[in-house]
């Protein structure tokens, strides 16, 4: 039976919305257990009334506005570092948390630790397209300054996740840039793209921001600095959207009337564009998976990345990755 650890402590809201998600989950995947990392009083009591969880007591947690490094070196019983402590001495099998996203990159690297060969482990996510074609990006926030060698083992990673998880047989990659002409971008975006050309026929070119929701390519890699300002302003312009529409609507019968038919559509493209279908975005590179879930999150949110992080423990994707990362750079 597979054994996720779930930070209680982890997000906006209150821990009650993460039990809450747990409670869920318990009961949408009858072959799977849950420690639930947090303080004595929240988790003692909940895991005494679900019989698959378990508690990991811990006495710290680690807020948003924190320094992640110093944070998880400071705060050693915190649910994030004690998370990834019981996943490396195999208490549990991979970890979800909807907290600091540095924390938990900082705490994984250190805790967890990386596949063999891995020189830093990537965020990566999946981008809705139309007709359901599906995106992966990375990376989206863990590595800022990144170097050339680096992108090119994020487009291995990605081409894995995605063959793993999305079912590609042959993903190609794109570089995010300024331009899709192989001359634009910045003496960065240059070297990269030289590297990434130098590794096989699977490297697209360069891909612009309009190529993100286009469903164009099979992966889009970029340095996490240019990667999570992507994803944010992606997030925050459908918001901004939804919130119009909304507004709008309000004005008059007729636009109220014609929302009313258009609402089963706008929900579904705001799940998908949320994240919470999927649950969050994974570290790749890591011995064991780690999930990582938007700080405002919720109760189906919670479940999903609990279920993604089981459903990535089961199909061997952290093995498979490994596999897939020696084929190509042979």
């Amino acid at each position: 039976m597979v054994t996720i650890c779930v930070d209680v402590m982890g997000g906006d809201r209150e821990p009650q919305v993460v039990l809450e998600g747990i409670d869920a989950v318990l009961k949408a995947d009858a072959d799977l257990c849950v420690l639930a990392a947090g303080p004595e009083e929240l988790v003692t009591p909940f895991c005494a009334d679900h019989e698959r969880a378990r508690a990991l007591v811990c006495t710290e947690a680690i807020a948003m506005d924190e320094h992640p490094a110093e944070a998880v070196r400071q705060k050693k019983d915190s649910t994030i570092v004690r998370a990834c402590q019981a996943v490396r001495k195999g208490e549990a099998d991979g970890f979800f948390s909807a907290g600091s996203t540095g924390a938990i990159f900082a705490a994984s690297t250190l805790g967890v630790g990386r596949i063999k060969g891995i020189k830093r482990p990537a965020i990566a996510g999946v981008l809705p397209g139309p007709s359901g074609r599906q995106t992966v990006m990375l990376d989206l926030g863990a590595n800022a300054d990144v170097r050339p060698e680096m992108i090119v083992q994020f487009a291995q990673m990605g081409r894995a996740y995605s063959r793993v998880v999305l079912g590609v047989e042959d993903p190609h990659v794109a570089l995010l840039s300024n331009g899709t002409e192989d001359t634009k971008g910045s003496e960065q975006a240059l070297a990269f793209h030289k590297a990434l050309a130098e590794e096989g026929p699977w490297f697209a070119g360069n891909a612009e921001g309009t190529d993100l929701l286009a469903g164009t390519h099979d992966v889009i890699v970029t340095d996490g600095f240019t990667g999570n300002v992507a994803l944010k302003s992606l997030e925050g312009t459908a918001k901004y959207i939804l919130r119009e529409v909304k507004r709008m609507t309000g004005q008059s019968k007729r636009a109220a009337a014609g929302a009313l038919l258009l609402k089963p559509a706008l929900k579904e493209l705001a799940r998908g564009l949320s994240g919470d279908e999927l649950g969050g975005a994974i570290l790749l590179g890591l011995k064991a998976p780690v999930l990582i879930g938007h700080g405002d999150t919720s109760v189906d949110a919670i479940k999903n990345g609990t279920l993604a992080t089981a459903s990535a423990v089961r199909g061997g994707l952290v093995d498979k990755i490994a596999q897939a990362i020696t084929r190509d750079a042979d």
